[in-house]
């Protein structure tokens, strides 16, 4: 007997590996839930906490279908070895189990959101072909301090099929990569909305906090009737109350929080209260590290926060000065080809250099002539103004033996053979401009974290969804 339902719950896509974590952080970027808050894929521990694979057995269990998402199965073992993974997750962070029952919702909630990503990903097109991802699974290694075959043969000896980590990686990179499209590259921010949050920043109190932060959403399906509002509410108020009567934050986060963040104790980590949304901001200011805050209403269900630890913060209002060296450079390039080897490109610039030295040419004519860089050669061979490392090792330690108006030797770079001519040289504070680029970050990761989590909500309230019983 089976019954079909489609769930209006939100967004648990997390892996529980820690190795994945470690992956997508290391070679991408995202946003997440209340707090621009780490990995949009939300895994089931920290990055870094150390290499877990799933627990396997040698048991043979007779599979059979538990929900279907779409027109895919997923199938009892696979939420059995899921369920394994999280319990040992949880207990490595001394984080106290809930049910049985209550674990294996949050877990199988979980992986209907990650196929059904996935799912999406396939159908516009997003692949991660075996080049990439050999890649991100060498930096895998790299940050676990091993080598690729020595990370294989520990994940065999634990039971983990190497086969099936390297297409877990593979899913965790293409729902990765349909997030930015679908979310990250529509955030927008202004300069205007840049002033207005360093005027707001700078008149604020000198005194800042930082928020070592926990959470429990019970979410509110889109379009969901009173009836439904009603009961998520109830459920809050009822949490809120055993949380008031002593009850352990973490378990309640694992047994009834619907975030990615659900099944690592609803830990969120560090937060400057500013990079919040204010709805939030507003109540845990009013807190002391240990405390919750009541239930907050958004529209995306009712939140309970809760305050760890508070820390203080140095004086954001006045940035430090950020003085970089900054070098104009003129450049005459060229490469080898068919008719001319790299021996004859190289006493070609020679001799160019000599002409310019006995002045029988100017740089900006020879540039003009012979020169490859396209960007520079029709304007005398002029690179503008470059810092430290916008040009290459090659050309850095070249320039920093030249004074204003001198050539250098040739110098070989993987763009070619190059002269080079130091115009002249300067120092600029930019530190105005990373102060706006760190309010640009502010408040895009505001603005991501709302994007990000009403469309998980749409792309699971899209999906079909039968569970499927036994009687």
């Amino acid at each position: 007997m089976t019954r079909s339902t489609r769930l209006h719950t939100t967004k648990r896509a997390g892996k529980p590996a820690a190795l994945l974590a470690t992956a997508l952080l290391c070679a991408l970027t995202a946003g997440q839930v209340l707090a621009q808050t780490g990995p949009a894929a939300a895994p089931a521990t920290k990055p870094g906490s150390g290499f877990l694979p799933p627990a396997s057995s040698n048991a043979k269990v007779i599979d059979s279908i538990h929900v279907v998402v779409n027109d895919e199965v997923i199938t009892k073992n696979e939420v059995r070895g899921r369920v394994a993974q999280t319990v040992q997750n949880l207990k490595a962070r001394n984080v106290q189990l809930p049910d049985v029952a209550a674990l294996e919702r949050q877990v199988v909630e979980a992986m209907i959101v990650e196929r059904a990503q996935i799912q999406l990903a396939k159908e516009m097109g997003v692949r991660v072909d075996d080049r990439m991802l050999d890649s991100t699974i060498a930096r895998i290694a790299e940050n676990q301090k091993l080598s690729v075959q020595e990370m294989r043969n520990q994940m065999e000896k634990e039971g983990t099929p190497y086969a099936q980590f390297r297409e877990d990686i593979r899913n965790e990179i293409m729902m990765q990569r349909l997030r930015e499209h679908e979310v990250d590259s529509k955030i927008q921010v202004s300069e205007a909305e840049i002033d207005t949050y360093l005027t707001a920043s700078k008149a604020a109190a000198a005194d800042k906090v930082e928020m070592n932060l926990s959470q429990i959403l019970i979410a509110v399906p889109e379009n969901a009737s009173p009836e439904q509002i009603a009961a998520r509410r109830a459920r809050a108020d009822d949490v809120a109350r055993q949380l008031r009567t002593g009850a352990d934050f973490a378990k309640m986060a694992a047994t009834y929080s619907d975030t990615p963040d659900a099944l690592k104790g609803g830990e969120i980590g560090w937060r400057d209260p500013d990079r919040l949304p204010p709805i939030f901001a507003t109540e845990l200011r009013k807190l002391k590290a240990g405390q919750v805050t009541p239930v907050i209403k958004t529209n995306n269900g009712f939140h309970i926060l809760k305050i760890a630890e508070l820390r203080s913060l140095a004086d954001a209002a006045a940035p430090e000065k950020d003085v970089v060296q900054q070098t104009r450079v003129s450049v005459i390039l060229m490469k080898p080809t068919p008719t001319m080897n790299a021996d004859e490109v190289k006493k070609k610039l020679r001799e160019l250099r000599q002409k310019i030295l006995d002045k029988s040419a100017t740089f900006e004519e020879l540039a003009r002539q012979n020169s490859q860089e396209p960007g520079s050669a029709a304007k005398g061979g002029d690179m503008g103004w470059l810092e430290p490392g916008d040009a290459g090792p090659e050309f850095d330690q070249a320039l920093a033996t030249l004074k204003p108006g001198e050539i250098s030797d040739v110098i070989e770079s993987p763009f070619g053979f190059s002269i080079l001519r130091l115009v002249e040289r300067k120092s600029e504070d930019q530190s105005a401009q990373k102060e706006r680029a760190m309010a640009r970050q502010v408040l895009r990761e505001r603005k991501l974290q709302e994007a990000l989590e009403d469309w998980m909500r749409q792309v699971r309230d899209r999906a079909y969804v039968e569970f499927r019983e036994e009687q």
